[in-house]
């Protein structure tokens, strides 16, 4: 069971982010593997990657705001492993020193934050994964409802075919990068930290093109437009990121992953707070006054509601289980009328002077009086 992310930089709940990037350097420079003795190597690689995953969560307003409410649950559902670290502000807490690497491969032992000491010392690491990508798609809220099956248009980049993603117009016109050796990585340092960095000349491919590929000019990729098929679960909400696995940009490594981010439209009728609706309802003066019942149309269909004799305007009454159902248990939330009394303008003497013996009658002795009551069924038609 994971720690309470808090804890582990031993920071309190309302810590500014600069306390929390001050805690978790301290942190890191002692637990550093390659700061430690040998035999306190794996405990304390274990130990970096925890304060690195709670410092990535805990200094990302987002992140943080999410696992405050909703803990390592929130986070798990919304983040895998790599997102948690994507876009951390590594650089700030160590200094601006070519930092791009600090985490993926730290000098001589080559540890990894995602996967231990892999004890690689090049830049070059095999074929790389294609890059995730992000897309917004537009639903009603009936579809949110019941859930639906959509076709989206998704742009993406692929790796080009042709020149087998190399951007070169043959394999003659690829060279050795003099930069780096073909290493595709340089050496750098930053204060306690010897690193490895990115080729700044082949950007990590230990490789220079002389001649473009003529399909995609050089980029090594070519774009092109996916249409796929989305499941949307009932009960999403306005926001929800849904991810699909391998439909993000198409690299030599595989796939990246694609992001739905879901807009739930603004309803003309109903508004939407968690799993619950609410909705104005116009109701006649006479049905105000006498009670009765009316039928309305939620989103799963048709329903009486029994309006007692006497209600007031502004009076709201629940309908349970006529909301929006849980994205993750199915169960539905409750839908809250607003009942809105029709009042008349302009009224009559007859009208005026029915509304006068109204007055005096309580709403049981109303109910009780069924000569009344055709009385202001006939004066209010």
């Amino acid at each position: 069971m994971k720690k309470d992310y808090y804890d582990v930089l031993g920071v309190a709940k309302d810590a500014a982010v600069v306390d929390i990037k001050k805690k978790y350097r301290s942190l890191a420079l002692k637990y550093h593997p390659d700061r430690v003795p040998e035999n306190e190597k794996k405990q304390a690689e274990e130990k970096f990657k925890e304060i690195s995953e709670a410092y990535a969560v805990l200094s990302d307003p987002k992140k943080r705001e999410m696992y405050d409410r909703m803990g390592h649950a929130g986070i798990d559902q919304q983040y895998t492993s790599d997102d948690i670290f994507r876009g951390a502000d590594f650089s700030s807490v160590f200094g601006d020193a070519g930092l791009e690497d600090v985490f993926s491969q730290f000098f001589g032992g080559g540890f990894d934050i995602f996967g231990g000491s892999s004890g690689r010392r090049g830049g070059q690491r095999g074929p790389k994964r294609g890059r995730d990508i992000q897309y917004q798609l537009d639903i009603s809220l009936e579809d949110a409802y019941k859930g639906v099956k959509k076709e989206v248009k998704v742009p993406r980049y692929e790796y080009c075919k042709a020149c087998d993603g190399s951007g070169a117009k043959s394999p003659n016109n690829i060279k050795t990068c003099t930069t780096c050796n073909g290493a595709g990585a340089v050496m750098t340092s930053a204060g306690f930290f010897r690193m490895q960095q990115t080729c700044p000349a082949c950007h990590g491919q230990g490789k220079m093109v002389t001649e473009n590929c003529s399909q995609c000019s050089g980029q090594g990729m070519i774009k092109v437009t996916r249409k796929i098929d989305v499941n949307i679960p009932a009960g999403v909400d306005d926001s929800s990121q849904l991810r699909i696995k391998n439909e993000g940009e198409v690299g030599k490594g595989g796939a990246g992953d694609l992001y739905l981010l879901v807009h739930v439209l603004k309803h003309d009728k109903f508004e939407r707070e968690g799993n619950d609706l609410y909705m104005n309802l116009g109701v006649s003066f006479t049905k105000a006054a006498l009670g009765g019942e009316i039928k309305i149309s939620t989103l799963g269909g048709h329903v009486d509601l029994k309006i007692p004799a006497g209600i007031q305007s502004g009076k709201v009454m629940r309908l349970k289980g006529e909301g929006m159902p849980d994205v993750r248990i199915g169960v539905n939330g409750d839908l809250y009328v607003r009942v809105m009394i029709d009042v008349p303008t302009r009224l009559s003497d007859e009208q005026r002077k029915i509304l006068e013996e109204f007055a005096r009658l309580s709403g049981e002795e109303v109910k009780k009086e069924e000569t009344f009551k055709e009385k202001i069924k006939k004066v209010f038609k």
